[in-house]
This record gives structure tokens, sequence and C-alpha cells, in this order.
């Protein structure tokens, strides 16, 4: 029987990229939609203070999608390229330890968060007015860890082995699930903020369910079997020196939030938080497409470089970088001719209102570089290059936005925190330049050139 993986190889690069990018769009646009409409559920039924208690506890959730992040994603790396290379029992055994690390680390993440949680969210910038509602919602996501991590971090797998559809399905199942249980809990059941929390691990735990299934009725190339369940340390070495640009990026937004929470407590308060919670969300809806991109292209480029074939990377990371900068550029448009709108969608507060739409502004005021941004970090992980993908995941968040954050509040108050997420895109965008022109082989290499090289 054909494998699932062998198409990556074959198929011509501009449908293969819209057979894998188009599902991955639409299950990531299913996952924002899901986020903007619980963060609706939460304003209406609770009210801003709910908005400002879920933005608090964003941090503790990154933490946690951090790791599992780069177990999948670095996982996903070394199972293309070995399905490249024809090593299928190389990548059973990689996905055997990313199953085992998966374990782990959402059994350590459940007794830390548990343990240690007021003092966290204190220290992520909770209010004594934000600080129950936050302890309410997040102890009991802490208890679906397990369910988060499996279905966050196995669905890059899926996606890695060229399996699209599937990967979509599980995002949109999750979504959906999750947008139909919520006010279930939230409303029918008058359980407020512990009710948008329960329909979240209730749509995970299903998800999760789908997700084994799909692995344990063989419909994957990959298996799941005992006998590869163990963490094999050459193994989750290779997986974590790739992933590790994954952990950096998703850490970092994590360091980044608690910082901004931080300072928009001291420059604007609670209702400035609660801004930021629903910016987050916008941000989500809009970038996620190029997401979407990435992760279509990801298997692509990882499957080909595993079976050196050199037209077919170039091909597909040319035009994964004008697919993402055409859907950069269209989420700029919308946002800046839409402002008022967009924060009307999620709050009826006159405040948060004129609060937000400045800040809608400013923030997204060179987000049409971030395809580039994002094509790049990927592409190196896709190509196995650690160093160059963990330079990319720290270049916005820590190199950039971090100090931004901490600078330009001092010159120009809430609006200097605003602003500093366009300063950290330019810079970022700059190093990608750099990046890619001294890796010029891989992303514009003159085709008789490399037609050449093949040779």
């Amino acid at each position: 029987m054909k494998q699932q993986s062998e198409r990556l190889g074959i198929d011509p690069i501009p449908g293969l990229l819209a057979d894998l990018a188009v599902p991955a769009t639409v299950g990531m646009i299913a996952m924002a939609l899901h986020s903007v409409i619980d963060a609706i559920y939460i304003a209406r039924g609770v009210g801003t203070i709910g908005v400002a208690a879920v933005a608090i506890t964003f941090p503790m959730s990154m933490i946690i999608m951090a790791l599992s992040g780069a177990i999948g994603i670095g996982g996903a790396s070394v199972i293309s390229r070995a399905l490249g290379a024809g090593q299928l029992e190389k990548a059973n055994k990689a996905f055997g330890s990313i199953l085992a690390m998966i374990l782990v680390v959402s059994i350590s993440g459940l007794l830390l968060g548990l343990t240690f949680l007021t003092p966290m969210l204190k220290l992520f910038g909770a209010s004594d007015t934000i600080l129950p509602y936050s302890c309410e919602y997040i102890s009991i996501i802490l208890y679906g860890t397990i369910f988060f991590s499996f279905s966050f971090a196995v669905n890059n797998i899926v996606r890695a082995e060229g399996n699209a559809r599937i990967a979509m399905i599980t995002m949109i199942l999750s979504s959906f699930l999750n947008i139909l249980f919520t006010p279930v809990y939230m409303f029918a059941m008058d359980l407020g903020m512990s009710g948008a929390a329960y329909g979240t691990i209730t749509a995970q735990g299903l998800t999760s369910a789908f997700l084994y299934y799909y692995f344990a009725s063989g419909r994957s190339t990959l298996s799941i079997r005992l006998r590869y369940f163990s963490i094999k340390l050459h193994l989750v070495r290779e997986i974590l020196t790739i992933g590790a640009s994954a952990f950096v990026r998703l850490g970092a937004s994590s360091v980044m939030l608690i910082i901004a929470n931080n300072l928009l407590v001291s420059y604007g308060g609670d209702l400035a938080i609660a801004t930021l919670g629903i910016i987050h969300r916008v941000m989500m809806f809009t970038l996620m497409p190029i997401m979407g991109v990435v992760q279509g292209l990801l298997p692509i480029v990882g499957f080909n470089y595993g079976a050196k074939k050199k037209i077919r990377v170039n091909e597909a990371i040319v035009l994964g970088m004008k697919v993402s900068t055409a859907i950069a550029l269209f989420g700029f448009l919308l946002v800046v001719a839409f402002p008022g709108f967009l924060m009307k969608i999620f709050t009826d507060d006159p405040v948060l209102i004129e609060m937000g739409i400045p800040a809608l502004r400013i923030l997204f005021a060179l987000t049409a570089t971030v395809g580039i941004q994002m094509v790049t970090g990927g592409v190196f992980q896709a190509l196995g290059k650690a160093r160059e993908a963990f330079v990319m995941s720290m270049a916005r968040q820590i190199l950039f936005l971090i100090p931004m954050l901490i600078l330009l509040p001092l010159h120009f108050g809430l609006n200097g925190i605003w602003l500093a997420f366009p300063v950290a895109d330019i810079f970022s965008f700059a190093l990608a330049l750099w990046l890619i022109r001294r890796h010029r082989d891989y992303f514009f290499l003159d085709r008789n050139k490399l037609l050449a090289v093949s040779k």
C-alpha cells in the first residue's frame, strides 16, 4: 500500500502546498474562531474582568504550549526527514519517544501549576480584583493538560506525514466542541468562569480520543505500539534540539505577556490588560492563516530535504513566502480599516473600545512583514538547522520586543507598550532578511544553478 507521505516528494509543489496549507489554514482559523467566541462568551457572561482574568492566565497556558510545541514541532521535523529518507523504523521510534515525553510534561505541568498557582498568577500581573477569576479558570484548565499537550503536539505529527486533512479535522473538531460545550457549562449550568474552563477541557479530551483512534486504526504511516513507547535519548536530543526554537518562541511569548501585563497594570490598569487580551485574539485570528501556510510548508521542505530534492525545497520556500506575505498584508488592511468593528465584536464597554481602537492600529502597523519572519523560522526548523531556527525564534519576543516594552513606555506611557510591537517587527524582519541572504542557496538560488547542483 502506498504510504501517505510518498506524495510529498512527487506531487507538484503549488498543488501540494495548497493541499497541505489550506486544511491547516482552515484548522488554524477554526482554532482562532474558538478563541474569539470563547472571549465573547466570557465578556458577555462574566464581563470585562473575565476577559482580563483569562488574559492573565495566557502565560501559564503558553508555557505548556511551548513545551508541547517543542516536542511536536521538533518531532515533526525528525519524522518528516526520516520518512523522506525511507527510515520508517526511526520515524516510529521518534513517535514513541514523543508520546512518552508528552506524558512527562503533562504530569509535571499539572503538579507544578497547582502547587504554585497563586504566586504565579500574581507574578503574571494579576491584581486583587482579577486574581479570584484567574484562579477559578486556570485551576480547572490544568487538569486538562494531558489532553491539550497530546492534541497540540501530535497534530504536528499528523501533518508531518502529509495528512493535512486529518490535522484540519482535528482542529475544527476541537473548536466546534469548545464552542458547543462552553455555553452549556457557562449559561445553562450557570458555572461562569469555571464553565469556560470545563468547555475547553471537554473539547480537548474528545479531540485527543479522535487522534488516538486515527493512529490506532492503522490509517497513519506511523504506529502506536508499546515497544516504541519509551524515551530514547538520542532521538529526544534531536527532537529537542530542533524543537528548542519553537519552545523559545512560545516561551518568549509567555515572558513577554508577563512583562506586558505588569506594565499595563501600572500604565492603564485592569482595562488595559483586557484590551491586550482582546487584541491578542484579533492577532490570532488574522495571523493564524500564515501559521497554516507554514504548517503546510514544513513537511514539504523537510521531506524533500531528506530526499535531497533541492529544486522542490527551493520552489516550496519561495511560494510559501509569497502566499504568507499576501495574507499578512490583508490582515493589516483589515485591522487598520475596521478597528472599531473588531473591538465591538468582543465588548460593548465604550471605554474599552476607545482604548482598543488606537492600540489595534499601532500594534498592526507593520504586520505585513510577519509572513517572511514566520516562514523563515519555519524553514530552518524543517531543514534541521537548529541554530538559525533558534535565533529566529528568539528575535521578535526576546531580542527586540521585551527591551522595547521596557524602554518605550518610559517616554510614551501606555502608547509605548503598543509601539513596542511594530518596532520589534521591523527589527525582526531585518534579521530574517539577513539570514535569508546568508542561506540564499535554499531560499533564492537561481534555478539553473540548482539544476546543475542536482546533477
